[in-house]
């Protein structure tokens, strides 16, 4: 998947995405540390029309629903988006949908280059945390990678896992 041109389409059609997930950490530290099956983006409700146009041009269909706030689009090649709904209200605070704590819409990072929106470092590591016994092999140097460029004091489910595995 070409998140760079993904991102680019959507931006020029004025959609409003943030990259989350394993690209946001990625975005955040300006290099990939590992592949992805797939690309985490947040949006605004409004926008959710409009996107399923544009990613349908390109051959995105919905495969799957995760509930009422989150689905996930597929190529035929395989490439996933996985779709997080939020909504705003005037002031910009997200009332409904995927909570999404305002402050952790102010994130930007690059990927191959590029300037994005993505979720912050600090709630991308609050984010990861608790799946860091589940999937350590993917959270543990992502959350330890930002936790030091970022200068986030490591989350409690780190150091428990940590002191569990030595």
């Amino acid at each position: 998947m070409d998140v760079v041109s993904t991102y680019a389409a959507l931006d020029a059609e004025n959609i409003r995405v943030w990259i989350d997930g394993g690209w946001a950490v990625d975005a955040l530290l300006g290099r990939q540390l590992r592949p992805h099956k797939d690309l985490d983006i947040a949006l605004e409700r409004g926008d959710v029309r409009r996107l399923r146009e544009i990613l349908a041009t390109k051959g995105y269909r919905q495969v799957r629903e995760d509930g009422e706030w989150n689905f996930v689009l597929a190529d035929d090649e395989r490439h996933e988006i996985d779709v997080h709904v939020f909504v705003c209200d005037e002031q910009g605070n997200v009332v409904d949908g995927i909570r999404y704590p305002r402050e952790s819409l102010t994130g930007t990072g690059t990927i191959e280059g590029h300037v994005v929106r993505c979720i912050s470092a600090k709630h991308v590591v609050a984010f990861l945390a608790p799946w860091i016994h589940k999937w350590p092999d993917k959270y543990v140097p992502a959350v330890s990678a930002l936790c030091e460029n970022f200068g986030i004091e490591l989350p409690t489910e780190y150091i428990e896992f940590a002191s569990f595995r030595s």
